[in-house]
């Protein structure tokens, strides 16, 4: 027997088990929506918009632009009373109100007040004003470039109004523009909704799988079948490196799985892909020298399920995967670092958040490399031990 059939039948019995599948598959997707459409849209200031009654093209228009602007999450409601209510309840920062007979007053050349209403002791509905009010400024510019051409041509304000509109389309479109970036900047924090979900799920999950998997071994040494391998004789290095194998093309696959339906399904950007696949790779080594050394270290699958999943979740809170460490306190934040699942999100939060590459990642890298050094060698001294000591449990 060689290693590569001790790898073939661990993966063989892995892709049979239906609940390994679940677990592997199924269960970090679900998980991933729930956090991802949870954590979306934090970003966004919560308008309440009240469009006004009978409302003519411009008030239309005035309320599209509301609608699709990027820093805006809005809602619709019939009543200004009750915009007004969920204002009270903290259900949203602001309440854009758009005044009825908008239309006319614009047509007469006279100026309009938008009026956006806010809770007093709200910081985020001051800044949401601000954010409404460049909405009201682009739409109103739109406007006086109208009244000027009307004025100008002596045309009707619609037939000018249209024209505005096309002049700004044309120059959306130009081959020139401009940028705004702020130099040397950084963020601590993923991107929020699937792009904070995904790579945090792809560590938890990965880290969590592999240690259970160990139980696959506990159960294999309890049968017998490592006893029987080795009187073939199969030296003992040959199991354990199979093994290896066996889990490293596991914590490959689903990380791979992971990172397709976050592209695919959730257009989740990877950052630099060979940045991003060195992380997945070393990420995978890690995982993989903890499911081995859980499968030599425990007696029995019963306690590989009942302490390895409490375990990889504890590690995973503890090292941020549920929330970023940069919220947390100093203490906090350096007890964090003390496991890996620490240093693979910094990695992530780098190449996501930052546009970082390959090098700017070498630290985080190296770090999860010793952590997957000392688990690997761990694991594989504590196996061959258990397999060689006779008892074969």
């Amino acid at each position: 027997m060689t290693a590569l059939a001790v790898t073939r039948a661990t993966l063989t019995r892995v892709l049979r088990d239906r609940t390994a599948l679940f677990f592997m598959v199924l269960l970090p997707v679900a998980i991933i929506v729930v956090i991802g459409v949870t954590v979306s849209g934090f970003d966004k200031f919560r308008i309440g918009l009240v469009p006004a009654p009978q409302a003519g093209p411009v008030a239309q228009e005035l309320t599209a632009d509301l609608q699709d602007a990027p820093g805006l999450r809005t809602r619709t409601y019939d009543t200004a009373a009750d915009a007004r209510t969920a204002l009270r309840r903290a259900e949203l920062d602001a309440v854009v109100l758009v005044p009825s007979g908008l239309d006319a007053q614009v047509r007469a050349g006279h100026s309009v007040t938008v009026r956006v209403l806010v809770e007093p002791s709200g910081s985020a509905g001051h800044s949401a004003v601000t954010s409404v009010s460049a909405v009201v400024a682009e739409h109103a510019a739109r406007l006086q470039a109208a009244r000027f051409a009307q004025d100008e041509t002596g045309g009707s304000f619609d037939g000018a109004l249209a024209r505005a509109r096309s002049v700004e389309g044309e120059q959306a479109s130009a081959p020139i523009a401009v940028r705004a970036e702020t130099v040397n900047g950084q963020s601590d924090y993923l991107p929020l909704g699937y792009s904070y979900s995904t790579p945090t799920m792809l560590v938890l999950f990965v880290f969590i799988n592999a240690l259970a998997g160990g139980a696959a071994i506990v159960q294999t040494r309890r049968t017998g079948v490592y006893a029987r391998a080795l009187a073939a004789p199969v030296a003992a290095r040959t199991l354990v490196f199979g093994e290896t194998i066996a889990y490293l093309a596991l914590a490959l696959l689903q990380s791979l799985l992971i990172v397709g339906i976050g592209a695919l399904a959730f257009d989740v950007a990877w950052g630099d892909p060979l940045a991003a696949g060195a992380l997945i790779a070393v990420w995978a080594l890690v995982g993989t020298g903890a499911g081995l050394l859980a499968g030599a270290v425990f007696r029995t699958p019963e306690q590989v399920h009942a302490i390895g999943p409490a375990l990889g979740i504890g590690m995973g809170m503890l090292g941020g995967c549920m929330w970023p460490l940069a919220l947390v306190p100093g203490w906090l934040r350096a007890a964090g670092h003390s496991v890996p699942h620490a240093w693979a999100v910094d990695a992530w939060t780098t190449l996501l958040s930052r546009n970082g590459d390959l090098s700017a990642i070498m630290r985080d890298l190296a770090v999860l490399a010793g952590f997957a050094v000392l688990l690997l060698s761990c694991a594989s001294l504590a196996l061959r031990h258990r397999l060689t000591a006779g008892t074969g449990v």
